[in-house]
């Protein structure tokens, strides 16, 4: 599958379009992939969609997963989540998904002092570590694939290439 994204106008830029109503189209047998740097909303116009949405530091099937969207339903997307978004449409049919994809207004936690000072700084926090854990395990992982290079010698015999001998 292809990752495109069509505006309804050539001459439409995607900030000029996110005022205008269905501004973006999605064709059946594409796919597309957004990670949004600020938190976005995603709003079906016409169409149905199959969406999955993947938060970074988050385990819980709360935060993550699969939805289906359509016509009026309105997702949030959290900043630095990944949303991959593909139409659920008949065999042969060609009309295209429509939506808006707008920036979301800031949260009324983080317009405080205390919001932006504190709580801003911890969830960005708690997302490092989450992040930061998940690429341990990938280490620790990574090192038990090699757990028969790390033993050898050790009641195995080493071919030639291992051993550096000819």
């Amino acid at each position: 599958m292809s990752a495109v994204v069509y505006p309804v106008s050539p001459a439409l830029s995607p900030a000029a379009s996110a005022s205008r109503a269905g501004a973006w189209r999605l064709h059946p047998g594409c796919a597309m992939s957004l990670r949004p740097k600020d938190t976005a909303v995603l709003r079906i116009r016409r169409g149905r969609v199959w969406v999955t949405l993947g938060e970074p530091g988050v385990m819980s099937p709360d935060g993550a997963g699969d939805r289906f969207l359509q016509d009026g339903d309105v997702l949030l997307v959290p900043a630095g989540a990944r949303l991959v978004m593909e139409p659920l449409a008949p065999r042969g049919a060609s009309d295209p998904v429509c939506f808006d994809w707008t920036e979301a207004a800031a949260p009324a936690m983080e317009t405080d002092r205390f919001g932006r000072d504190v709580l801003l700084p911890l969830r960005e926090l708690g997302a490092a570590m989450g992040q930061s854990g998940l690429a341990l395990a990938r280490v620790l992982r990574g090192l038990l694939g090699y757990g028969e290079f790390l033993v050898a010698g050790r009641g195995r015999v080493l071919t030639p290439l291992e051993s550096l001998r000819s």
